[in-house]
C-alpha cells in the first residue's frame, strides 16, 4: 500500500506543484483591491468549509453535550476609563466632578463626570446601563506620565465599573453569544499531561538538574550517532515552540479569559513537561538512521514500530499515517500560515503602506525560508541555534525591565492570576473557561503531547533515548513557564490585561510593551520576525519528514514538500486571522489523538529505560565527559 502510495506521490509530483502554481498567477494582484472581494477574504472562504468540518470533531463539547454546564459567557459589568488616556499629547488626568453618586443608577449615553487634562475638560460617559460603583472621588490624579508609577498601574485610568443589573450575554463580533466550550482535545491533552507525570513520578521536576548538565554538554559523547547536539536540537525544537505563541498566544489567552488564564498556562507548562519527556525518549528509541547518516524519527516511527512489536502491526501504521497527514497540515498551518500571518499584522500595524501588499511580503519571507530549509536538519540547527538565544534574549530583556520597575506589584499581580483562575469574573466565563482557554493556549505554545518536538530531538547525538527526553523537558518550562509568564505580566502591569483594548494577538503585546517603551514596537517587529523565521524553518522539517514518511525518501518527494511550504507562507501573510489561527489549532491540536493513544501502548517501557538509565547515572556507567 505504502509503496503504492509513494509511485503515486512521485508520478503526480511535478502536476502538483504546476497546479499550484497556477491556481497563485490566476488569484488577484497582490495590492489590487477587488470591489466583490480582497484576496484575504477568498483565502479565508478557501479555509472555512476546513475549518467548519474539523471543528465538529476537535472541538465538540461532551459536556454541554449531556447538559453538565452552560457554556454561554455572561457579562456582569463594564469597566469606565478615563476618557483620552492612551493620547500621547495628555499628560495628567485627575477627576474633576462626578455628576452620579455610589450607587446610583446610570443609562447608557449618560455624562456620569468631568475630567481635566492638560489639553482641557472631557465629559465621562456611560457606555452601559446599570449601578454606577465609583473608583475614585473628586480630586484624585489616576493619570500623569510625569509619575512612572502612576502612569502604567493597572488600575489607575479605571475610575469606575458599571455593574449590570441582569446577566447579559457577552456577544461576539457577529454579534451571538460568545461561549466557553470545552474542547474533547483539551480534555484529551490535559488528561494526557496528569497521566504521563504520574507515570513517569514526577520526572519533570526530579529530572530537571540532570536536563540542565546535559545540555550543557556534560554526558556528550563525540561518538554517538546522530545529526546534531542536545543543545542543536533544544534550540531547533524551542525555535518551533517559543515564538509567537508566547507574544500573540499569551495575549489571546489573557483577552479570552482574563490574568487567570496565566496560572492554567503554567500549569500546563509543568504538566507538559512529562508528556514531552515521553515522546522525545520514544522518538530517538524508535528512530532510522539511513547509510548517509541522515535521521528519521518522531511519532511515525514509534507508533509503528513501537506498537507492531507488541502485536499491535496494523494500529500503528494507521496512527502514524493519521500523524503524519496532521502533521503536515500542521507545518502548512500553525507552523507557516499562522507564522506569517502575526509577522505581517506586526509589521503591517507600524508601516501601514504595506497592509495591501500581503502576499508581497509572503514572497520576501518564503525565499529567505527557502534558502535555509534547502540544507536539512544541520542547516536548520545552526541558524536555530545562534538565533534562538537572541530572540529569547531579546525578549525577555525587556520583559525583565518593565517587571522589574513594578517589582512592587508582584505580589499584586500574582494574586490577581490566582484569584482570578479559581474566582474569575463571569465576564471571562467563568473557571471552566478560564481553565480550558489557559490550556489550550498553552498547548499550541509548547506542543507537550502533540509530538512534533520529538521529530527534531531524534536527529540528537545520543545513543541514550532517554537522555534526549530529559533534555526535552526543558522546553514547556522555557517556552511556557518562563517567557508566557513574562508576557502576562508585562500585560498586568501595563494595563493591558482587561480585555478593553479592542486589540488581540500580537498587536495587544506590542502595545503594553510600547506603553512603557514607545520605540519598544520596532524591537518586537524584529523580535516577531525572528520568532516567526526560526518557527517556521523548524516546522518545515516536522512537516518535510512526515511526508517523505508517506511519500517515500526521495530528491523529487522533498523538493515537492519544500515548494509546496514556502507556497503556503503567501497565503498565509494575505489571509484573515480567523480562519488561519482556526486551521492552525486543529492541525495541530489534532496531532495530539493518534500520539497520545500510542503513547498509553508505550509508557511502561519508556518508564523502565528511565529507571535503567538513572541507575547508570548514579553508578557513573553513564559518565561525564566535561
Amino acid at each position: 500500500m505504502r509503496l503504492t502510495l509513494k509511485n503515486y506521490a512521485l508520478r503526480n509530483t511535478r502536476v502538483a506543484i504546476l497546479l499550484l502554481a497556477l491556481w497563485c498567477v490566476s488569484l488577484p494582484s497582490f495590492s489590487q483591491q477587488q470591489e466583490e472581494k480582497t484576496f484575504s477574504q477568498k483565502i479565508d472562504e478557501a479555509f472555512q468549509p476546513i475549518v467548519s468540518g474539523l471543528s465538529l470533531v476537535l472541538f465538540w463539547d461532551p459536556f454541554e453535550a449531556v447538559g453538565i454546564y452552560d457554556p454561554v459567557v455572561y457579562a456582569e459589568k463594564s469597566i469606565v476609563k478615563a476618557p483620552g488616556w492612551e493620547n500621547e499629547k495628555v499628560e495628567y488626568i485627575s477627576i474633576k466632578e462626578w455628576y452620579v453618586e455610589e450607587g446610583q443608577k446610570v443609562k447608557q449615553g449618560d455624562v456620569i463626570g468631568l475630567v481635566t487634562t492638560n489639553l482641557g475638560h472631557t465629559e465621562v460617559k456611560a457606555k452601559d446601563s446599570g449601578t454606577i460603583s465609583l473608583r475614585n472621588k473628586a480630586g484624585d490624579k489616576v493619570y500623569d506620565t510625569n509619575d512612572a508609577e502612576l502612569a502604567i498601574d493597572v488600575t489607575s485610568h479605571f475610575i469606575a465599573d458599571i455593574q449590570f443589573d441582569e446577566k447579559q450575554p457577552l456577544l461576539d463580533a457577529s454579534g451571538n453569544p460568545t461561549k466557553k466550550n470545552i474542547p474533547i482535545v483539551v480534555v484529551w491533552l490535559i488528561f494526557g499531561a496528569l497521566f504521563f507525570t504520574v507515570r513517569m513520578k514526577f520526572i519533570n521536576f526530579r529530572g530537571f538538574k540532570h536536563a540542565l548538565d546535559l545540555v550543557a554538554g556534560k554526558f556528550s559523547n563525540p561518538d554517538d550517532k546522530g545529526e546534531v547536539s542536545h543543545f542543536q536540537a533544544l534550540a531547533t525544537a524551542l525555535s518551533a515552540t517559543v515564538g509567537l505563541g508566547n507574544i500573540a498566544g499569551v495575549a489571546v489567552a489573557i483577552t479570552l479569559g482574563g490574568p487567570g488564564a496565566t496560572f492554567w498556562m503554567i500549569l500546563a507548562g509543568l504538566l507538559g513537561m512529562s508528556s514531552k519527556f515521553v515522546e522525545c525518549t520514544l522518538g530517538v528509541k524508535y528512530r532510522h538512521i539511513d547509510e548517509n547518516g541522515r535521521v528519521y524519527g518522531g511519532p511515525m516511527y514509534y507508533l509503528s514500530k513501537g506498537l507492531a512489536l507488541r502485536g499491535r502491526k496494523s494500529l500503528g501504521k494507521v496512527l502514524a499515517v493519521i500523524f503524519a497527514i496532521l502533521c503536515i497540515g500542521g507545518s502548512f498551518g500553525g507552523g507557516n500560515m499562522f507564522q506569517a500571518n502575526q509577522a505581517f499584522a506586526q509589521l503591517s500595524s507600524e508601516f501601514t503602506f504595506m497592509r495591501e501588499h500581503g502576499a508581497m511580503f509572503g514572497f520576501i519571507l518564503a525565499i529567505f525560508v527557502g534558502i535555509v530549509i534547502i540544507g536539512g536538519i544541520k542547516s536548520i540547527a545552526k541558524v536555530t541555534d545562534k538565533i534562538v538565544p537572541v530572540m529569547v534574549g531579546l525578549y525577555v530583556t525587556f520583559a525583565v525591565i518593565i517587571i522589574f520597575s513594578n517589582i512592587g506589584n508582584i505580589a499584586p499581580a500574582f494574586s490577581q492570576i490566582f484569584e482570578g483562575a479559581f474566582s474569575p469574573s463571569a465576564l471571562k466565563g467563568g473557571i471552566i473557561g478560564v481553565l480550558v482557554v489557559g490550556f489550550q493556549r498553552a498547548a499550541f505554545s509548547n506542543e507537550a503531547g502533540v509530538g512534533s518536538a520529538s521529530i527534531a530531538h531524534s536527529a540528537s547525538k545520543t545513543n541514550e533515548p532517554v537522555s534526549e527526553g530529559i533534555v526535552a523537558l526543558l522546553e514547556p518550562f522555557i517556552d511556557t513557564v518562563v517567557v508566557c509568564t513574562m508576557t502576562a505580566l508585562v500585560l498586568i502591569f501595563t494595563g493591558y490585561a482587561d480585555g478593553s483594548s479592542n486589540l488581540t494577538g500580537s498587536e495587544l503585546t506590542s502595545a503594553a510593551f510600547s506603553s512603557v517603551f514607545p520605540w519598544f514596537k520596532y524591537v518586537l517587529i524584529i523580535a516577531i520576525l525572528l520568532f516567526a523565521f526560526s518557527t517556521m524553518i523548524s516546522w518545515s522539517y516536522y512537516g518535510l519528514k512526515s511526508w517523505t514518511y508517506l511519500f517515500g525518501i526521495s530528491k523529487a518527494s522533498e523538493i515537492s514538500y519544500k515548494v509546496i511550504f514556502l507556497l503556503f507562507i503567501v497565503v498565509g501573510s494575505a489571509s484573515s486571522l480567523g480562519a488561519v489561527l482556526d486551521f492552525s489549532d486543529m492541525m495541530i491540536l489534532g496531532m495530539a489523538f493518534p500520539n497520545i493513544f500510542g503513547l498509553y501502548f508505550l509508557y511502561k517501557e519508556v518508564g523502565a529505560d528511565l529507571k535503567s538509565y538513572l541507575s547508570r547515572v548514579r553508578s557513573g556507567e553513564i559518565r561525564k565527559f566535561k
